[in-house]
């Protein structure tokens, strides 16, 4: 064999690159450095892809779910109230962007059944705007909407959230007490207003602190039982990208006139959002980390290979081996590792992240608790969004980290002097 003849990464050099992998017995602790990294990669990659999905989709289900609920952009002032209310809601929902604009009430309460009385956050909106948010109509699981606003004021129906009750013990059918501080005035200062309703539908949209708060009345009866007139607190509205609101907000406010607050879903949530960031960014760092010291194992193991291997290394380059040829034969060596591990755990993290719901359902049945308490983590089911541009940034920089761990041993192998070699032999 001439030095220069045959091309880099040849069959020869692949050849003897995965032949020195095959560890022999007296070689057993390189294999088991080997077998070490491939395993601490594969975890490490795959907890980083499991991790980073996880805190994605707790992110997208919270946005949906809160803004799905609460709407993205909210507009109050004197000019809501006004005899151009309904111009006002026009021009709102006539902005490019705006896909629902809704008038609302939303007033605290006490909620009693037969069990206690519980704490409540009672929204008064209009029958069709109840119908058409499907996060409320696509989530009732006894019940129904129908007979939701028939009569005077909107009929006597309410919606309840499944974990209120629960809480106060009412089912559909059931008859609620309301009370509400904001009562008529008396002799003795005012008087809390108190009301029986009945429970025409129980929603629950899968976040425990809409689903143990919020009861639906009609937008009448709730402005006839909070002594509001003909009064509504604010209008929500919802856009086709809450992400970019600052793209319609422009809009909007010059459709809500003068005399009028516009805020949106950024002024309340958006510190509870950057923390979710933030922490998402730390676990990525610490997570990399991780990564870093599983393939540092990759040395280690070549170390004990070129040790082993420095005979071999001499008679290769008598033979007429370029320093860059075994070079190269010992970086695919430790990089085949870092591949191998890499795609292991990529597998291993994709389908664990995609079936996820199954995988809970299993551990929960196997151990009887719940591993994911909706009293705790707000939401009913871990979720899971596995965002494809971020787990390739992973694999890359996995590969990265696996190939630069290769090149010092590679390097000392392509700089080991053959006499010396031979000598020691």
């Amino acid at each position: 064999m001439s030095q220069g003849v045959a091309p880099p990464f040849s069959a020869w050099e692949r050849t003897l690159a995965l032949r020195y992998l095959r560890a022999k017995r007296k070689e057993g602790g390189v294999a088991l450095i080997a077998l070490l990294s491939f395993l601490g990669i594969s975890i490490a990659v795959a907890a980083l892809i499991i991790v980073m999905s996880v805190m994605n989709g707790f992110r997208v289900e919270l946005l949906s779910k809160m803004l799905g609920f609460n709407g993205d952009v909210f507009v109050q002032g004197p000019a809501i109230n006004g005899p151009e209310r309904e111009g006002v809601i026009s021009r709102l929902r006539a902005v490019p962007g705006v896909t629902e604009a809704l008038p609302l009430i939303e007033a605290q309460g006490l909620a009693m059944g037969p069990n206690q009385v519980a704490f409540a956050i009672v929204r008064g909106e209009r029958p069709a705007d109840v119908a058409a948010q499907k996060l409320i109509s696509g989530n009732i699981k006894s019940g129904a909407l129908k007979g939701f606003g028939d009569g005077d004021y909107g009929g006597d129906l309410v919606l309840v959230g499944q974990k209120l009750a629960d809480t106060i013990g009412v089912k559909a059918g059931d008859t609620i007490t309301l009370l509400s501080p904001s009562g008529g005035a008396t002799a003795f200062g005012t008087a809390p207003r108190r009301k029986d309703y009945t429970v025409g539908g129980i929603f629950s949209v899968g976040v425990s602190d809409y689903d143990a708060a919020y009861i639906y009345m009609p937008l009448e009866q709730a402005q006839l039982f909070f002594g509001r007139d003909q009064a509504i607190d604010r209008v929500e509205m919802k856009v086709d990208n809450a992400d970019r609101i600052d793209a319609y907000k422009g809009d909007i406010v010059r459709a809500a006139g003068p005399a009028t607050l516009v805020t949106d879903w950024r002024d309340s949530n958006q510190a509870f959002f950057n923390a979710l960031q933030v922490e998402r960014s730390v676990m990525r760092l610490i997570l990399m980390i991780v990564v870093i010291i599983a393939a540092l194992n990759i040395i280690s193991g070549l170390v004990m290979l070129v040790k082993n291997k420095g005979r071999d290394i001499a008679i290769l380059r008598t033979m007429g081996a370029s320093q860059a040829a075994v070079l190269r034969v010992f970086f695919m060596s430790g990089a085949a590792i870092g591949v191998a591990a890499t795609l292991t755990g990529f597998v291993i993290g994709s389908l664990f992240c995609i079936f996820i719901s199954q995988i809970q359902a299993v551990v929960e049945k196997v151990t009887g608790v719940s591993v994911f308490s909706a009293d705790v983590y707000h939401l009913s089911r871990i979720p899971a969004v596995i965002d494809w541009s971020e787990v390739l940034v992973i694999v890359i920089f996995s590969l990265i980290v696996s190939f630069i761990m290769t090149l010092p041993p590679a390097w000392s192998a392509a700089r080991l002097d053959p006499v010396e070699a031979l000598r020691n032999e």
